[in-house]
């Protein structure tokens, strides 16, 4: 597996895997509106703080992830995001470890935080095994198509890097 600088080549996968107004607003929240564009891809990644990576497994793409720069040393995880064909697999732990060392040594951080919707149980649970904790839920800030979607804000304080994701990164 292999975390790739993301593209304007790559820009048509993702179009293509983001495929609903539910889909894209569970992945991108607010920053994106439905359906995704060329254009809207452009700007957000543009942006000088904005890190985006495409995700490989075997010559295939499998995800997508970003880091977001919030102060030298503290970075965001947003929108993670595994293709349906391969769910399941464990590739989402895979790919944010590797994110996580890519974070650690390229971008010296030493600080990541994410947020989570909280009826996400499969995220919050691949975030927790990573051992990213809760630190507190924003209640009826976010919603969709009238419905609140409870947003976890969780973080993770870098250490060295531990055996596990050694051996992680070389899968």
């Amino acid at each position: 597996m292999r975390l790739d600088e993301f593209t304007e080549q790559n820009f048509d996968q993702l179009i293509q895997w983001i495929n609903s107004e539910e889909l894209n607003y569970l992945w991108g929240g607010p920053n994106y509106t439905f359906p995704l564009t060329h254009q809207k891809i452009r700007q957000h990644c543009s942006k000088q703080d904005v890190f985006p990576f495409l995700c490989t497994l075997k010559g295939q793409n499998v995800g997508f992830v970003e880091l977001i720069k919030k102060t030298d040393h503290h970075f965001r995880i947003c929108r993670v995001f595994i293709a349906h064909q391969y769910r399941g697999q464990g590739l989402s732990a895979k790919m944010l470890n590797q994110l996580i060392a890519k974070a650690r040594t390229e971008f010296n951080a030493t600080h990541l935080s994410l947020a989570v919707f909280e009826h996400n149980k499969a995220a919050k649970h691949c975030y927790e095994s990573l051992g990213f904790k809760t630190v507190s839920i924003e209640k009826g800030t976010r919603s969709f198509r009238g419905e609140n979607w409870d947003l976890v804000l969780m973080d993770k304080a870098l250490t060295q890097k531990t055996s596990k994701e050694n051996a992680l990164k070389e899968t």
